[in-house]
């Protein structure tokens, strides 16, 4: 029932047209940034970790920008929950999906990696659109069922299928004759008891993920990174496929899940605003 509600209300919020969202985000940063200061300690302790060059005139302008972008990516994902096929294509360019069906297209199923960068959203429903083979998702799931039933219910409207991190290699098992997009959203924070390999990221001593590099030497499927960038228009973005790594299981242990990182890296520092700053993505520390 409160799955049906919350649902119903996002919804619903969703069906506004674009110019009346973005009245809402403008409305929304000023009382983010200015009056609550929404996770502001966080934020800035992780730029001026990340990027201890940088001078605190440039600290400050990027933590601004990422605040007046922040409210925008909310909009924008509520507006997931209904927003047509036609507006998905106007809305994101595929730069080159050749890159991606070159490997389908050989009888080959490709793992897909990206970021909490620019509307990764707005990206897995374009994907989920483009793909004529099956697209799994897979995610962690939210400590909130409610949230977590939504946001899955969001997530599938053009027919990719969710997967529980802990699932994913029942379900490419599964569609092993098969050639399908596995995508991976990697760059959170993973517990202890998911991973215990850390490395630099950002500067930073960080525990990341390593089941895409796990799934991708079993399978030996390709890793191509979903690269988005926002354009100048408001609401407009483009996305670029690069290929990682195309033979996984001649890579050493833990390679692939550098590469991975370094290329989130370099996305990041090209135009650090639109990445999730206010996650609290180093708050994992190694044990003695």
């Amino acid at each position: 029932m409160k799955e049906k509600l919350v649902y119903g209300l996002i919804y619903t919020i969703s069906l506004l047209p674009f110019w009346c969202l973005y009245f809402i985000s403008d409305i929304l940063f000023f009382l983010i940034y200015y009056v609550f200061g929404y996770r502001k300690k966080v934020v800035y302790e992780n730029l001026r970790n990340s990027f201890p060059e940088k001078s605190t005139e440039e600290i400050n302008k990027i933590a601004r920008d990422f605040y007046r972008y922040f409210p925008d990516l909310l909009v924008e994902s509520v507006k997931m929950a209904s927003i047509s096929e036609a507006e998905v294509k106007k809305r994101i360019e595929l730069l080159n999906p050749d890159e991606v069906y070159q490997y389908i297209h050989k009888g080959r199923s490709v793992i897909g990696v990206t970021a909490h960068y620019g509307n990764w959203e707005l990206a897995i429903h374009s994907l989920s659109i483009m793909m004529n083979t099956p697209e799994l998702i897979i995610y962690k799931p939210l400590n909130n069922k409610v949230f977590n039933t939504v946001h899955n219910r969001i997530r599938t409207r053009f027919g990719a299928t969710m997967v529980p991190m802990k699932q994913i290699l029942r379900h490419i098992i599964k569609l092993k004759n098969v050639p399908h997009v596995s995508m991976f959203v990697s760059d959170q924070t993973p517990t202890y008891q998911d991973s215990d390999y850390f490395m630099e990221f950002l500067n930073q001593d960080t525990l990341v993920f390593t089941g895409t590099e796990r799934i991708a030497r079993l399978t030996n499927n390709p890793v191509v990174y979903c690269e988005i960038r926002r354009k100048e228009k408001r609401g407009y973005y483009s996305c670029k496929f690069t290929t990682l790594v195309e033979q996984p299981s001649a890579y050493p242990e833990h390679e692939i899940t550098h590469i991975q990182n370094r290329f989130t890296e370099q996305v990041i520092r090209e135009e650090p605003a639109y990445w999730l700053w206010s996650h609290r993505r180093w708050k994992r520390k190694r044990r003695s």
